[in-house]
């Protein structure tokens, strides 16, 4: 494939800044990557290659764009089966299963949600200049349930906008050891690197994080146990587990933020990404998605509840 190149003429109400003119005349691409393609020299302005993106763009002037087509990824689709909960032209929503890595990373590099989306979209276009999946949020590799790929830069941004606007409600099902200290509860707690330990996240001082907010409600009591729904109004790493250990009641399962030995039977912690409410792209009003728990995570329940009534 060879490159697109588009020539435009600024008008007068168009000076200013080379990066956002061009975003105005693309709005299917992001800033960054226009401001990419102007450092990286695809950009001409009166016939001279501008790799500022600062440049201030006068009336009269010619500006010529050339966009590379997609470069082919280095990562080999690998057929492993998704249970997939809906799918058009524009994205992927699947029920991930606990264990799989969504995107590969180090020590990680086979085996991952990315890869086995590959071989379901061979038609997949290209996000961010690469052929690949447009991964919009994430999930912890032992967390299970609803997760969005983008399969074009069009639906990339548009349910990245969804989600950084907040007009996305997540709703998580989480067995917590012990009982929060109110039935239903909102967490305030801003979340940044554990200053004792690198690889995990905690609750730090505002200036030392990022705003961090989570909802919850209960929805099962048990002796030892409380079954939680929880609504996170933020997206940040581990959010919901640190926050829920902040309050004193740790994910069940959890080796990383909760009890050392894990207090039910279950070799992964007990949350599950339960219900998905979204815009999709091209329609007025947003839809809700739902994936059922995983069997593993139901059989805990059903013991707990045994207990309960005998």
């Amino acid at each position: 494939m060879q490159d697109q190149v588009f020539v435009f003429t600024c008008e007068p109400h168009q000076e200013g800044r080379l990066d956002k003119f061009l975003v105005a005349h693309f709005p299917e691409l992001s800033r960054s990557q226009i401001q990419g393609l102007i450092r990286d020299g695809f950009v001409r302005v009166s016939g001279k290659t501008v790799q500022k993106t600062g440049f201030l763009v006068e009336a009269g002037k010619e500006v010529e764009i050339r966009i590379p087509p997609p470069q082919p990824t280095s990562l080999e689709p690998e057929p492993i089966p998704l249970e997939v909960i809906f799918e058009n032209q524009d994205l992927l929503l699947v029920n991930k299963p606990a264990g799989m890595v969504v995107h590969p990373s180090a020590g990680h590099d086979r085996g991952t949600l990315v890869h086995a989306a590959l071989a379901h979209i061979p038609e997949l276009e290209g996000i961010h200049g690469e052929e690949r999946p447009g991964v919009v949020h994430r999930l912890d590799k032992d967390t299970s349930g609803l997760i969005l790929l983008a399969k074009n830069d069009r639906a990339h941004r548009w349910l990245q906008d969804q989600f950084r606007l907040r007009k996305v409600q997540k709703t998580y099902l989480a067995l917590v050891d012990g009982r929060p200290p109110t039935p239903t509860g909102r967490i305030e707690a801003p979340i940044g690197r554990d200053p004792k330990n690198r690889q995990r996240m905690a609750v730090v001082p505002p200036e030392k994080g990022r705003e961090a907010v989570s909802e919850y409600f209960t929805r099962e009591v048990f002796p030892s146990h409380t079954l939680l729904e929880v609504h996170p109004l933020t997206g940040r790493t581990h959010q919901i587990r640190v926050h829920l250990a902040f309050i004193g009641c740790p994910v069940a399962g959890d080796l990383i933020y909760g009890h050392k030995h894990a207090t039910v039977s279950l070799n992964r912690h007990f949350l599950h990404a339960y219900r998905l409410t979204i815009q999709l792209p091209g329609e007025s009003s947003p839809r809700t998605f739902e994936a059922p728990l995983p069997s593993e995570l139901e059989q805990v329940l059903q013991v707990l509840r045994g207990r309960t009534t005998t």
